[in-house]
């Protein structure tokens, strides 16, 4: 994997999110920044970090909204419709403790019997690392800044803020690994 994949992802995701969706674009742009940023400690799957980067919210674009659960929509559509690499695919499906939120919409065994969790620790939390610090518009923010943020979106008692609560302990778990992995590279 390398450039063709990175490039494949782009047009996908600008394809599907770019006119419909800017906003989501914005951050779609914005979560591709940070693994490029992140790709150094990941050695051969920085391509497949910054394809999964790109891809992770092309759930969201309107037409391939079919359980209104992006992250199953949009894994399903790259399988489906792209026949997409089974790491990129699961990476999407599963971003950002998706299990979590697919408990709360009562799809949690549809999510983790097509698309079991990775087990790559990294790669997973490098992931999480570049969604949960980046806000809505692209710009870079703080894992604690997002959460808020994105409480303050959905509401408390929302399917997405009850979600969000209950991942928070994982999210920042996850972002503290990769801030810790970072720190330890050599300048």
């Amino acid at each position: 994997m390398g450039d063709l994949i990175e490039e494949w992802a782009t047009q996908v995701a600008e394809a599907e999110l770019s006119s419909t969706l800017p906003r989501r674009w914005a951050h779609t742009q914005g979560v591709a920044n940070r693994a490029v940023e992140v790709s150094q400690v990941l050695g051969q799957d920085a391509g497949l970090l910054l394809a999964a980067a790109t891809l992770h919210d092309v759930g969201y674009a309107p037409r391939l909204a079919a359980t209104g659960f992006h992250p199953l929509d949009g894994a399903r559509f790259l399988r489906d419709d792209h026949g997409a690499d089974e790491r990129l695919v699961r990476l999407v499906a599963n971003h950002s403790f998706a299990l979590l939120e697919a408990e709360e919409r009562g799809l949690r065994e549809e999510l983790s019997g097509e698309f079991p969790l990775l087990e790559e620790p990294l790669l997973v939390d490098a992931l999480v690392y570049c969604d949960m610090t980046t806000t809505p518009d692209g710009g870079r923010t703080t894992a604690e800044e997002r959460v808020a943020e994105i409480l303050g979106r959905y509401g408390d008692d929302s399917v997405v803020g009850r979600f969000i609560r209950r991942a928070a302990p994982e999210i920042f778990a996850a972002v503290g690994r990769v801030e810790a992995t970072l720190a330890a590279q050599p300048r």
